[in-house]
């Protein structure tokens, strides 16, 4: 028989470290799945195991290193087959580009160091959808292959189960569907399965992966199994039935080099439920990446400029909580109630370890800071105390901005000051807000104007008592009754509902709305599991927040909040609806009190828009989809565009987030996904009065609403989105001479689309790495500056590429262009 048409038999053990059990149960399960393959891998000559997941292999290395060893010498021996190059298998939708980035990069380093071998194959056949953009991140971490089996059959028809999947930019991997389960019942379900493969391989002219072993808790292949297969292999023969791995598919595919279909899409949907199901751990999940990418780049810049010891160890230990937490049932919210207590406990250590190294390098470089003016010098020098306490010097406040361009933007500073000034004295807006402290009559803080430079820093001089001029805001915003307004947008609530009555656009005099605007609607969904198994979209609308509130909590030239609180049976919606002066974008900052079970909560946003299109962010990158009310993952954006019905032209609107991912658009109008309260865990199991329904109680979180004129990649959303999700950061400082400005721009992008994400010491110690992505689907030819390393360079990027550079500490070598592993 033809080894082209043989059926290549894939023992594994599918492993859930987190699903219907804690982590602690998953470690011992996972070294008790080891020691099973190990011992058949003995008893078996012709056996041989597939396994994925670093983070399995560092548990095992751990806390049995004997068996670690004799790992070792399996893999070396080639029986041993380690896959799928990641810390984990993630969920493979919502985690961000970066976070995908860093999978590959300590997963197959960790795979290198240990057992002088990387991963070939990406692997994730339990993960609930796989994100367009994978195919670019798979080649450049190492692996030019991809095995998968959701979406299966009944959920996305594909021409072939064996095809070229592509990415935007135009990466290909040789990807493979597995045709039914990772898992094997034996006896003769086990013979129908291998004869309808070979049928399929006979059919498609080419072999086929069969994937057997016990799964989900672990176990993989059994003696018994093992056996059937030896019944087989007399049967059939061995080259018809062959005891394989996926690199040994893959490597047989490629050299007999059939002719495949491309496939350039996503591959969904598979529990649609998943997208925004536990709402905590996905916050969480964005403000710890966020975060820890902050810590990172002024980590870099305070090691660059100072020598501040650089926190390698412990940023990475932050990164493998995050990625372990990423794993498609933590990540997914459809594991028990106790397995998110588990992962808030991890996020908190991750979350922390990047604050302290954030406020350490931040302070470090604060500290260095020449904050001596003139007029401190000349009091310092005379030792004039007395005039010193009576004067107000000013007190510097060093604002940082963490961003890859100039940001100008509000900055919230606990004091409460009669003036601000920018380092060389020149006055800035600024406005009295609210503190969230209540002691005595100082309960007032200031909101001020701060344009910062990139990955950069700048010193703001605070005044407590000097009155000094300030800065005339030219177009203040008015927030009056039911009306916010600034030059650029006039925001009208309906006093009922609390919905948008009115959004217009002043700068083309246009309604953005065609109906009720951040509408509040409840859906039912009774009929969904966790997950949200075999449903498509959530649409069934039971009912609608009403009864609201609307209330001017704050107004000033910078800044007007009003406030809706609006109710649902036992649930309260407080919506606080931000105008700053100088942009147009309507900010949201949400509390939610929520108490229903079975039940939605989507925002509606219907545009006024003719022949909509919609398209979202994916990690590192974007996808249009149709407009057909199908529930979506996104990232930190989406857009709903299309043509005036009055002029023609395109407009559109997008919706900002900074922790939630699930959306959906039918026609012109969008939803958000706000929360959903099934039972923890449920797969329509006994609903009785002793189950506990997620998401009760308080949660807090931020939207904003971004009208364009133009395609949504002419908008700047990409980048008003990470200012959403991107705050700038504070530190007060005293008076200290220092080797550094009062103001430093760390880096310089001249295109526009492209986003510099990441700026980390080289995992080789011997450098920095830089990593930057096209975001607008144009080619861009780029000079790149990094002036605390005295280095520039010209590059061009293809249409949504990853680029990372390795800028060696030798400043006499050149920049090189590395992969998201960081090899050269």
């Amino acid at each position: 028989m033809s080894t082209n048409r043989s059926i290549h038999l894939i023992g594994n053990a599918h492993l859930d470290p987190v699903w219907l059990w804690q982590w602690q149960e998953g470690y011992a399960e996972i070294k008790a799945t080891f020691r099973s393959a190990l011992d058949r891998l003995r008893e078996f000559p012709d056996f041989v195991f597939t396994r994925s997941c670093a983070a399995y292999y560092a548990w095992v290395e751990e806390n049995a290193p004997d068996m670690f060893e004799e790992i070792q010498l399996r893999v070396a021996e080639g029986r041993w087959i380690i896959v799928g190059g990641w810390w984990i298998q993630p969920d493979c939708n919502l985690p961000s580009g970066e976070s995908f980035a860093r999978h590959g990069l300590y997963g197959q380093r960790y795979f290198q160091e240990k057992f002088g071998v990387m991963a070939k194959v990406g692997y994730n056949v339990d993960s609930f959808g796989h994100n367009a953009m994978l195919p670019q991140i798979l080649k450049k971490s190492g692996m030019d292959y991809y095995v998968f089996m959701r979406p299966e059959k009944h959920e996305k028809e594909l021409d072939r189960n064996l095809f070229w999947w592509e990415s935007e930019d135009g990466s290909r991997v040789l990807t493979f569907r597995l045709s039914d389960s990772y898992s094997t019942s034996w006896g003769k379900p086990f013979e129908q399965k291998v004869q309808k493969h070979e049928e399929m391989a006979d059919a498609n002219g080419h072999s086929h992966m069969t994937f057997y072993g016990v799964g989900n808790h672990g176990g993989g292949p059994t003696i018994g199994n093992l056996e059937a297969i030896k019944g087989l292999q007399e049967k059939l023969g061995k080259e018809r039935i062959v005891i394989s791995s996926p690199n040994r598919y893959f490597a047989e595919i490629e050299a007999v080099q059939p002719e495949l279909p491309v496939l350039k899409d996503e591959l969904q949907m598979h529990a649609v439920g998943c997208y925004s199901t536990h709402s905590e751990s996905k916050e969480n999940n964005r403000r710890a990446e966020h975060r820890l990418l902050n810590a990172e780049k002024f980590a870099s810049a305070a090691n660059v400029l100072l020598g501040h010891k650089y926190p390698g160890e412990q940023l990475k230990l932050a990164w493998e909580n995050v990625l372990f937490n990423q794993f498609h049932d933590i990540m997914g919210g459809c594991s028990i109630r106790e397995a998110f207590q588990d992962a808030r406990e991890s996020y908190g250590e991750a979350l922390h370890i990047a604050a302290k190294a954030l406020n350490s390098a931040t302070q470090r470089i604060s500290w260095s800071i020449d904050t001596m003016k003139p007029e401190i010098r000349s009091l310092s020098k005379d030792k004039n105390w007395l005039s010193w306490e009576q004067g107000d010097c000013g007190t510097p406040f060093v604002v940082f901005n963490p961003l890859s361009w100039e940001v100008d933007v509000p900055v919230h500073a606990n004091r409460k000051m009669t003036a601000v000034s920018d380092e060389q004295g020149n006055p800035v807006a600024m406005q009295a807000v609210r503190a969230s402290r209540t002691n005595g009559q100082d309960n007032w803080d200031t909101l001020f104007m701060a344009r910062v430079p990139a990955m950069g820093y700048r010193v703001y001089w605070c005044y407590l008592t000097k009155e000094q001029e300030t800065q005339s805001v030219e177009s203040p915003v008015s927030a009056e009754g039911n009306v916010l307004e600034n030059a650029f947008l006039r925001v009208e609530f309906a006093a009922n509902s609390g919905a948008i009555k009115s959004l217009l656009d002043k700068r083309t005099n246009t309604e953005v709305f065609n109906g009720p605007g951040a509408a509040p609607l409840v859906i039912d969904e009774h009929h969904s599991d966790t997950w949200g198994h075999g449903l498509h979209s959530y649409r069934e609308l039971i009912g609608c927040f009403t009864d609201a509130e609307v209330k001017v909590l704050e107004r000033g030239p910078l800044r007007g909040i009003i406030r809706v609180t609006s109710r649902y049976n036992g649930s309260v919606l407080r919506q606080d609806f931000t105008l700053l002066h100088n942009a147009a974008e309507l900010q949201v900052k949400v509390q939610l009190d929520w108490r229903e079970k079975h039940k939605m909560l989507k925002l509606s946003f219907p545009v006024l828009v003719e022949q909509p299109e919609s398209v979202s962010e994916i990690p590192y990158g974007y996808l249009h989809r149709e407009p057909n009310g199908n529930e979506m993952p996104g990232q930190q954006w989406f857009d709903v565009f299309g043509k005036s019905r009055e002029t023609g032209d395109v407009r559109g609107l997008a919706i900002l987030n900074n922790g939630k991912y699930a959306y959906d658009v039918l026609g012109s109008e969008a939803r958000m996904t706000v929360v959903r309260s099934p039972i923890f865990a449920d797969h329509y199991g006994e609903r009785d009065d002793q189950v506990e329904f997620m998401e009760q109680g308080i949660q807090e979180f931020g939207y904003a609403l971004k009208p364009h004129q133009g395609f949504w990649h002419q908008s700047d959303i990409v980048r008003k989105a990470y200012e959403f999700n991107v705050p700038p950061i504070g530190v007060w400082e005293t008076y200290h001479e220092g080797s550094l400005p009062q103001r430093m721009e760390g880096l310089r992008i001249s295109a526009q689309q492209v986003v510099a994400t990441v700026f980390k010491q080289a995992e080789d110690g011997d450098g920095w790495i830089l990593r930057c992505y096209e975001t607008s689907g144009a080619a861009a030819e780029s000079d790149i500056e990094v002036p605390m390393l005295y280095r520039s360079w010209r590059t061009v990027f293809g249409k949504c590429e990853i680029k990372s550079f390795f800028i060696p500490a030798d400043a006499s070598l050149p920049v090189q262009e590395v992969n998201l592993i960081e090899y050269r």
